[in-house]
């Protein structure tokens, strides 16, 4: 009797590359996989219909909990949202603000998905050298926002506030000694700018230290080279963006092509692949670090040079200042209608998208006139990814699985919204 080699294979929702809440169904020849059924919906959190139940202002953090890799970044294109109904115009330096963060968020992603796409393939000291700049740049969110990850910083109109003058500094301790605390605050005597602009240039020699250790690594090169190829008319056709469609050889990127708040101001590059195979999607996403770096060093330049208002001055929008709320009434019951009620929208609808670390992350935001949303659409990045799943994986081994997986850099928040 001959061997029956072909099997149906659940292939997680446990497995280390689907992050814990995909299922994926195999239908596999031996060790070959003929067809991949991505099942959805583990993670269903329902952020579109809660959005309808809150006022506006209200489900700002909702937007954190989508892609929780790319906090702020999800924020920026719903308060853009709102603003454009609004017609509402943002200050400068909050704009360059917005766009720092941005980048911050653009490497704290690609850090995140390095590590973990490196750990998933085999190679284990990539994610510790990740996770250790990691976590300078989640002190960067904290000092602004004084959350680590659901920051909540970005605010119809603006930015909660502007950039403090001073950095939360390690304490003394039995565990460490006063020389080794003194050099980790050494880059923390200044104002959140200065240790910044101190990641930022210590940060390019640790991107090469990442690519010493992948970038012509036989293992990795056999791991990735050749793996889940999309030609560049398929990626367009399977609505691919981002670094997906960038590995593919197309220069699409929203902040050069359809530029919002100050990235027409801003001098980088868009890196672009040749082959649209794993290895590709690497060096992109590698790339696309040292330019957000570059973009940091413009906007910590800009903000230096010019103080000013981060948030509108329009009370009916944004809360009054905290110590005038104390001493007068009207600034009181401004800020006490704008927490519980909020503020209304002229009916209309409105679609905004921003580049994400992921790709094109949009929302589709329609008013009633009411105080919140009559309908939020939110469009991931991610969701079109996992959707060609079957396509990418079919003909390949059941390993490479994991690094298709791995080179989308999906997050399930955002694809079960």
């Amino acid at each position: 009797m001959p061997e029956i080699r072909n099997y149906t294979l659940n292939f997680g929702p446990q497995h280390p590359a689907a992050h814990g809440v995909l299922r994926l169904v195999l239908e596999m020849d031996g060790e070959v996989i003929e067809r991949a059924d991505p099942h959805v919906g583990l993670l269903h959190r329902a952020t579109e219909k809660l959005a309808e139940s809150k006022p506006f202002n209200q489900n700002i953090g909702y937007m954190d909990r989508l892609d929780y890799v790319s906090m702020m970044a999800n924020e920026h294109a719903y308060v853009m949202a709102i603003e454009k109904l609004l017609n509402a115009e943002v200050p400068l330096r909050a704009q360059y603000i917005r766009v720092m963060f941005d980048e911050i968020t653009r490497i704290l992603n690609h850090l995140m998905w390095l590590g973990t796409h490196a750990l998933d393939i085999g190679a284990m000291t990539v994610f510790l050298y990740c996770f250790r700049e990691r976590e300078e740049l989640f002190d960067m969110y904290e000092a602004v926002s004084g959350a680590r990850m659901h920051a909540t910083y970005y605010r119809p109109g603006g930015v909660y506030r502007d950039l403090p003058n001073e950095m939360p500094k390690y304490q003394y301790s039995k565990y460490k000694s006063r020389k080794e605390v003194d050099e980790l605050n050494q880059a923390r005597s200044g104002s959140l700018l200065d240790f910044i602009e101190d990641f930022t240039r210590r940060f390019p020699k640790l991107i090469e230290e990442y690519e010493t250790l992948l970038t012509d690594n036989r293992i990795w090169k056999q791991r990735t080279v050749g793996i889940g190829v999309v030609s560049p008319d398929r990626a367009l056709q399977l609505g691919f963006t981002g670094p997906m469609l960038r590995g593919s050889g197309i220069a699409w990127d929203l902040r050069k092509k359809q530029p919002y708040e100050v990235y027409d101001q801003m001098d980088f590059d868009i890196p672009v692949g040749v082959n649209g195979d794993c290895y590709d999607r690497y060096l992109v996403r590698i790339e696309e670090m040292r330019q957000s770096n570059r973009i940091i060093q413009q906007c910590i330049a800009w903000l230096r040079a010019n103080p000013g208002p981060v948030m509108l001055e329009n009370h009916k929008l944004t809360p009054p200042q905290r110590t005038d709320m104390k001493g007068d009434m009207e600034s009181l019951i401004h800020h006490f209608k704008l927490f519980t009620e909020g503020y209304t929208l002229p009916a209309g609808e409105v679609y905004t998208a921003i580049e994400h670390p992921k790709g094109e992350f949009g929302i589709y935001l329609v008013s009633d006139g009411a105080n919140k949303p009559y309908r939020l659409k939110i469009r991931p990045a991610g969701f079109a990814h996992l959707a060609a799943m079957n396509e990418m994986s079919q003909g390949h081994m059941l390993a490479d699985v994991v690094a298709i997986i791995g080179t989308m850099d999906i997050v399930f928040g955002e694809v079960d919204r």
